[in-house]
């Protein structure tokens, strides 16, 4: 996954809208059963040859809801992103 959405989500739905490769669903598309939106990993391109950042967490009105998670092979992913900020807790935007 390149970028998640946390549990402190309001279901907004602004980051579906803005996300340009629809990669992420609302609560009741969530394939793991959870009440949360959810990023699909596979489609997910951190928007890599679209954005400055994530448009999803740009337009997230939750501080900190859209974070950065692990990079998937084969998919664009932001090279200034190490491991060390990867790890599920790190805003994707400040």
């Amino acid at each position: 996954m390149a970028v998640k959405i946390t549990d402190i989500c309001i279901s907004c739905g602004s980051c579906i809208d803005e996300c340009p490769v629809e990669a992420i669903v609302d609560d009741s598309d969530n394939p793991t059963g959870e009440d949360i939106y959810y990023v699909y990993a596979d489609k997910c391109v951190e928007c890599v040859g679209h954005n400055d950042e994530p448009a999803c967490a740009t337009a997230c009105p939750t501080d900190g809801c859209i974070v950065w998670s692990d990079v998937v092979e084969g998919q664009p992913s932001r090279d200034d992103i190490g491991a060390d900020l990867r790890s599920g807790n790190t805003p994707a935007v400040s």
